[in-house]
């Protein structure tokens, strides 16, 4: 069972709104003294620290964007003194410059404190074995899954990504039990220890998915193959610290995010305003206790919603759904505004269609744009089926998105599989 070393001590909801009001309003002193750029983004919109009252404040306050930050390159927004600085990370965007984030020494610690209490959610104990297999380097997430491990007291394996041969030899001689990885790596993973024939030498029971959304279908091949327990997402973001800030608990009801360390809104992209309650928005976040580069309603392009009532487990914390993509994954196709999401859901609850598929889109000799949707047969059904298995995913995506699709059904393992992050999309439109 789940100790409390590292949960919050509020129990109801008015204690958790105490907590964030006076977070909230030392985070806007603290921005708005700290900070030039944070200080004339406060001004603009007419807003000194002491006008924070109420949380129904918070709505009055500007938002902040990656624009921000990257204008601010190479310390933007740094709201304390250089020497009181101890580690920067930077983001994983790929166009661009990163955008780097600063922390003291405090932000280090909360980071750890909170981390720790994603693995204390997950219900790991300290004879849990660890095997962290992410990136390391300027990027948080290897980082961040070996601090929050050592201070909730595991065994850290930082075995980092890929590396099939090694990742299946310390499953084996270490007998780890938790895997910490991204979604597409994880699927990965699990065909090799599949093809190795390693099931019963291993000892695996829990993984850990970050940094990419991973598919229910995904998910069941490798409950398949690897016979684990509990699959958990962790969500996360450089500009929040790192990996870390939530989790969903045995219960899989959504995730616990930690409400004590930030406020999370969510809100329509296209109007500003905020979300109904269980309606789908862009997730936007405001830091409670963070030092160097505090967050003031940051867009995250990440789309989520929040989840009202009570978990089945009891904990005050409040949750989120698993992230259902981004602002920016949004595919304009004949004039229709379409997710990949979409597409994945429908082949997830496809029989005889397995986990990886690819969206291309292209503008042919007709001057019309088309997509072709390529999906894995699921391992051991007959390529006899691929017509009626692509008439009935063409149907659906038909019925469902109100879109056309060509279906190419191909074989199992024949698309990509990738160590960090897979790619689903390519769009070859002008």
């Amino acid at each position: 069972m789940r100790t409390n070393r590292f949960m919050p001590g509020f129990k109801t909801p008015e204690e958790l709104r105490d907590i964030q009001l006076q977070g909230l309003q030392w985070t806007v002193n603290h921005a708005y003294n700290g900070s030039p750029g944070y200080r004339k983004k406060l001004s603009d919109a007419g807003i000194r620290p002491g006008d924070i009252q109420s949380m129904g404040d918070l709505q009055r306050l500007p938002f902040t964007t990656a624009d921000d930050l990257r204008e601010g390159y190479p310390f933007p927004l740094l709201c304390v003194p250089q020497d009181r600085v101890v580690r920067i990370h930077a983001s994983s965007g790929t166009t661009g410059k990163k955008k780097v984030l600063c922390y003291t020494q405090k932000d280090i610690d909360d980071w750890a404190h909170f981390f720790a209490r994603c693995y204390e959610m997950a219900e790991l104990t300290l004879e849990d074995r660890v095997q962290i297999a992410v990136g390391y380097g300027v990027w948080t997430a290897g980082v961040g899954f070996q601090l929050g491990c050592e201070k909730f007291g595991a065994m850290a394996i930082p075995a980092g990504p890929g590396n099939m041969e090694m990742q299946c030899q310390f499953l084996v001689d270490f007998q780890s039990t938790v895997m910490c990885c991204t979604a597409s790596m994880g699927l990965l993973l699990a065909e090799e220890v599949h093809r190795r024939g390693l099931r019963d030498k291993i000892n695996l029971k829990k993984m850990i998915f970050g940094s990419e959304r991973s598919s229910d279908a995904m998910r069941a091949r490798m409950r398949e193959l690897l016979g684990v327990e509990h699959m958990f997402d962790i969500p996360g973001m450089t500009e929040l610290y790192g990996p870390g800030t939530g989790l969903d608990c045995v219960h899989h009801a959504g995730i616990h995010y930690w409400a004590d360390y930030y406020i999370l809104e969510t809100i329509d992209p296209d109007t500003l305003k905020p979300s109904g309650e269980g309606e789908i928005g862009e997730m936007v976040v405001t830091s409670l206790r963070k030092e160097a580069v505090p967050m003031i309603r940051y867009r995250t392009r990440d789309l989520t919603r929040l989840i009202p009532g009570e978990c089945p487990c009891g904990s005050p914390l409040p949750r989120h759904d698993r992230l259902l993509g981004r602002t920016d994954d949004m595919i304009i196709f004949r004039g229709v505004n379409m997710y990949p999401r979409q597409i994945d859901q429908i082949l997830s609850g496809m029989e005889g269609i397995s986990c990886e598929y690819q969206i291309v889109l292209d503008r042919r000799g007709d001057g019309k744009d088309h997509m072709t949707v390529k999906a894995e047969r699921r391992q051991g059904v007959d390529a006899s089926q691929n017509d009626a298995l692509g008439r009935k995913i063409a149907a659906q995506i038909k019925h469902s998105i109100l879109v056309s699709a060509d279906v190419e059904i191909v074989d199992y393992g024949s698309l990509p599989r990738s160590e960090r992050k897979s790619r689903r999309v390519f769009d070859n439109r002008e």
